[in-house]
């Protein structure tokens, strides 16, 4: 798996753009929410990537954040949403609007996405209420998921890799204990919490 590109903008066309990485170009789908924020063609960029395997190709996407890539990634996990239709979702709605969209049951904000009817609206609006710890409340994503470079973000990672919904990743996390711990650490409480639940 590459998880992420580091070299000089070779081409920008939207929603692809080229990355020279040591004398490799590699092609990537960048949503729009990521174009805004790229240098110039010649300057160099980091993105985080994601690589889509199919029978016929294998498509590599571009984030400028670990909010975007996870948002991507959930949005894969949606019954009948595949990559292009998440890129168009990450396209017309940052993270944070399509959060309030969700939150707030807005199926016609949702719809306003090309590509994006009635029925997938509804579909997003019931399968990422979990993923986004709607209910929590507060926190990144909705209340789920922490940022992803601090230990509590990798926990979480850690804790939904391992079948948690995030909600209840959430939950574990919290119930670890205020105070600074370890990746490992924040993980080994919060698998006690839930063994003593």
């Amino acid at each position: 798996m590459i998880g992420s590109l580091q070299g000089r903008i070779a081409s920008k066309t939207p929603p692809q753009l080229t990355i020279d990485v040591g004398g490799v170009g590699y092609e990537l789908e960048a949503p729009m929410s990521t174009f805004f924020h790229l240098p110039a063609v010649g300057h160099e960029v980091r993105l985080l990537t994601h690589l889509v395997v199919r029978e016929d190709a294998h498509v590599l996407y571009g984030f400028g954040s670990e909010e975007e890539r996870w948002l991507f990634r959930s949005l894969l996990k949606v019954s009948g949403v595949g990559p292009k239709i998440a890129l168009a979702l990450l396209s017309g709605l940052s993270v944070e609007a399509f959060a309030l969209c969700i939150r707030g049951q807005d199926a016609a904000a949702l719809t306003r996405v090309p590509g994006i009817g009635r029925k997938t609206a509804e579909r997003l609006i019931v399968e990422m209420r979990d993923r986004l710890g709607a209910a929590e409340g507060d926190g990144a994503q909705g209340g789920a998921r922490p940022p992803a470079a601090s230990p509590e973000g990798e926990a979480f990672d850690a804790l939904v890799a391992l079948g948690y919904k995030p909600a209840e990743a959430t939950r574990l996390l919290k119930a670890a204990g205020p105070g600074t711990h370890s990746t490992e650490e924040l993980i080994r409480r919060a698998l006690q919490g839930a063994a003593r639940d």
